[in-house]
């Protein structure tokens, strides 16, 4: 599908038929923009950046990279090509064509998920805005950017359908979209994790390896849906945000790979040795990685949920990959294992399958995060080291669920508050970590050098050389 690049939106839509459409998007534009210059990424808006540019939704050939300045990106309204004669997967209306108009006893339930989804795109931009002051390479400040302005695409893909599909109610909704502010204590956004700060770089790359693959799994469920206008646009969403997962688990990786160099070379393993020598000890990432991984698997909302089962067996929202999974895609009399807390210790149960549906999600999510970290850990293997990382136990630190009332360490085991008080500080980034991470930020902005704490990548964006100027500043 063409993407036309001559109005003022870009769109795959055929937006110019509907005018009425095209003037509510128009006057929603400098709305947006105005959004991006107060909180969006800070001094930036001058400099020429060489980023990726949607130009059309062939999965083949759909990205041109060159250099532009970000307030003049061109977001766009762009939907994967629709599936011919697709039906319907899951729930109720299992085998009937999908809808490419919203169903009137739908249409609240389905406004308030595309608002939840649309309503973590722009706090992510929120909550990276300060990150470039610290960038440690012109690499890694343009892969920053990049993710910023695809979760801003994002935000639009959002506002559309909201436009598009739910007329005034869905007019108010994009404005509220921008109202919202990360962290704010009148207007905070919807979600807990998306009013975290992302105060340094080791943050950033734990934020996009763990919060963004929340992204991918809740995108891909909503891929699955009955309403199609819904299904493309998070499907072509997908394509972009495996990037920004890149960007998390490399990110990580290279902090490693200059972590155990340092450590092989002047034969230190200590913490504080490892630290004097300006990289990150790996306790520190583990504790990281402890906050960042529990943060994020209360995204997934509580482990029982009937809003779950509702958007399930109204085919709103399906499983992640939904139509390889071998069962009767209707789950009323199917069941799922289920972890619980009971006798004062955990045990596991099995409850019906659709009301547990949020568990799956996190189950395969979780799957998915234990490769990424099975990587890292072959870092440290190959250097010699007996040390490895390990996601927490699943119930560690939980916010939200029915793991929210008890103190469980990262090994899984319950314990009491004054436990928990004890060990705290060897489970969790304390203030001292996150001023010593803090120490090592300072913007590094000479093609082709890096930071003390982060290794070069193995390769370029675009196969561009390792000195490549991706950030042009004059």
């Amino acid at each position: 599908m063409a993407i036309d690049y001559a109005s003022k939106i870009p769109n795959n839509v055929d937006l110019a038929h509907d005018k009425q459409l095209q003037r509510a998007l128009e006057q929603w534009q400098p709305k947006y923009l105005e959004w991006w210059r107060d909180v969006g990424p800070v001094e930036s808006a001058g400099w020429d950046v060489y980023l990726r540019t949607a130009v059309s939704v062939d999965p083949k050939g759909w990205a041109h990279f060159d250099y532009v300045k970000m307030p003049d990106y061109r977001w766009g309204i762009f939907l994967a090509p629709p599936t011919q004669d697709r039906k319907i997967a899951f729930g109720r209306h299992k085998g009937e064509p999908v809808w490419n108009e919203v169903p009137g006893e739908y249409r609240s339930t389905l406004r308030r998920i595309i608002v939840t989804q649309g309503d973590t795109e722009p706090a992510s931009v929120e909550q990276q805005r300060h990150l470039g002051a610290t960038a440690p390479s012109l690499y890694d400040l343009r892969n920053l950017y990049q993710v910023n302005v695809e979760e801003g695409r994002h935000l639009w893909a959002m506002v559309y359908l909201l436009h598009a599909y739910f007329g005034r109610d869905g007019r108010e909704e994009g404005e509220e979209l921008l109202a919202r502010r990360s962290g704010d204590e009148d207007k905070p956004r919807i979600l807990g994790a998306f009013n975290e700060r992302t105060p340094d770089w080791l943050a950033f790359f734990m934020f996009t390896f763990l919060t963004d693959r929340d992204g991918k799994y809740q995108l891909a469920a909503l891929a699955e849906s009955a309403f199609d206008p819904l299904a493309r646009s998070t499907r072509f969403m997908l394509t972009e945000e495996a990037h920004h997962l890149f960007v998390g688990e490399s990110g990580i990786g290279r902090i490693l790979q200059r972590t155990v160099d340092v450590m092989k070379e002047h034969k230190v393993d200590a913490p504080d040795q490892v630290r004097a020598h300006g990289v990150i000890d790996l306790d520190t990432v583990q504790r990281y990685l402890n906050f960042h991984f529990s943060v994020t698997l209360d995204l997934y909302g509580s482990e029982v949920s009937s809003n779950a089962a509702t958007f399930y067996t109204s085919s709103l929202k399906g499983r992640f990959e939904e139509e390889k999974i071998d069962d009767d895609h209707d789950l009323s009399s199917l069941d799922y294992p289920l972890l619980a807390v009971e006798g004062g210790k955990l045990t596991e149960q099995r409850l019906n399958a659709l009301t547990t549906l949020n568990e799956r999600l996190r189950d395969d999510y979780i799957a998915d995060c234990q490769a990424g970290v099975d990587r890292w850990n072959r870092i440290l293997d190959k250097a010699g080291l007996s040390q490895r990382l390990r996601l927490p136990h699943k119930a560690f630190n939980r916010k939200i669920g029915s793991f929210s009332k008890v103190r469980v360490s990262p090994a899984g085991e319950l314990v009491s508050d004054e436990a928990w008080r004890a060990q705290e500080s060897r489970w969790l980034p304390t203030d001292e970590d996150r001023a010593f991470v803090r120490s090592l930020m300072g913007p590094v902005r000479e093609p082709g050098k890096f930071a003390s704490f982060i290794a070069p990548p193995s390769r370029g964006i675009d196969n561009k050389p390792q000195d490549f100027a991706y950030v042009r500043f004059d």
